[in-house]
């Protein structure tokens, strides 16, 4: 039988001082000739980029529905390559990335697993990663370390051949693409009532582990007159860090553990699951916060344009009734994740003035 080894540990001069830093501090090192290079934080996301992603993603949308159009899209990027490093397991975001490369033609490697890769001869992570920067042009990356794709982003940017990082879900710290397709999808939700702005949107359920909840809370930052609820039980309440951030930014936020009371006032309600792979002991597992939950009777006590969001997969938070309501935005915004990653990726390879000409 083999016997493998654990991976090496490499120690960097100057990561801890760097990673120590504020994430204001850092943002600059991961641009290049003034546009984003790595995609790591959401704080990385001011209001016009945002916008420009979500008309880029509708063009994309435009495009993809004609054989000409897609055939457009596959001749924009045949020259690159992108590998997929997702040792966390992941559905949506994987499928969304590669069929998103595939959209704009690109060729996909992936490694799903550590145990597939020469990490267990004892290859250390920041090896692997300079291997796939030397056969591809963009990494993608999914891991269960916090703060991952930061340093493989910050070990690639100070060799010969950097290439950019796209943070795909870093432990339970930070999921920026996730955050952008949750601004899409609530940009598209509602076009009928003012858009994004002015409203009041709240987030149930595991709030301290939750990435996702956390990535869409810095990009409140962009938007004017809103206000968060965060709902949750004490013990997965939002970490302060979070809430120092909206204080920071002069965002008001609201934290209760009382659903139904603030069910008629949101225009949008972000479920969330109980996040048992970080879980320290088998309190959150034995439980499953049943007060948390949507249910069909909550229907009726919510507005007729408020948008139900899930980062999904979902297990008990939302009855499968509820998906027939049309206010279930969920599978939709599943969706809108491929078109929002396909535009972040021409916006990287620079391509997304010739998708602007196919309108002009």
């Amino acid at each position: 039988m083999e016997q493998y080894a654990e991976p090496t540990q490499q120690e960097f001069e100057g990561w801890e001082e760097f990673y120590s830093k504020l994430v204001d501090e850092k943002l600059d090192f991961f641009q290049s000739e003034g546009r984003l290079f790595d995609i790591i934080f959401a704080q990385q996301f001011e209001r016009g980029f945002l916008d420009l992603l979500c008309n880029l993603a509708d063009m994309i949308r435009v495009l993809a529905e004609t054989g000409m159009g897609q055939k457009k899209l596959r001749n924009l990027l045949p020259h690159k390559r992108v590998m997929l490093y997702f040792v966390q397991p992941s559905t949506r975001t994987f499928l969304s990335f590669q069929n998103a490369c595939h959209i704009l033609g690109l060729n996909v490697s992936e490694i799903r697993s550590t145990q597939t890769s020469s990490e267990v001869k004892g290859e250390s992570p920041e090896d692997t990663i300079r291997t796939f920067a030397s056969y591809v042009n963009l990494i993608i990356s999914r891991h269960p370390e916090a703060g991952f794709a930061e340093k493989m982003a910050w070990v690639l940017n100070q060799t010969e051949r950097p290439v950019p990082v796209i943070n795909g879900g870093s432990g339970p710290d930070q999921h920026p693409t996730q955050a952008i397709l949750d601004i899409y999808t609530l940009e598209r939700e509602f076009r009928n009532v003012g858009g994004l702005d002015g409203k009041k949107i709240a987030m149930v359920g595991d709030l301290r582990r939750g990435r996702t909840v956390r990535s869409l809370s810095y990009l409140m930052k962009n938007y004017k007159d809103n206000t968060l609820y965060f709902v949750s039980p004490d013990v997965f309440k939002m970490k302060d860090d979070i809430k120092d951030f909206l204080n920071k930014y002069s965002i008001p936020f609201i934290e209760t553990d009382d659903f139904e009371s603030i069910m008629p006032e949101v225009d949008a309600i972000y479920m969330t699951r109980i996040q048992n792979e970080y879980s320290e002991g088998p309190s959150s597992e034995a439980e499953t916060y049943p007060e948390f939950h949507f249910k069909t009777k909550h229907l009726s006590m919510i507005q007729p344009h408020c948008a139900i969001l899930h980062p999904l997969p979902r297990r008990y938070e939302i009855d499968v009734v509820v998906d027939k309501d049309p206010r279930a935005a969920y599978w939709r915004q599943e969706r809108c994740g491929m078109w929002i990653r396909a535009a972040l990726i021409a916006h990287i390879f620079r391509v997304e003035e010739e998708i602007f000409r196919e309108f002009s």
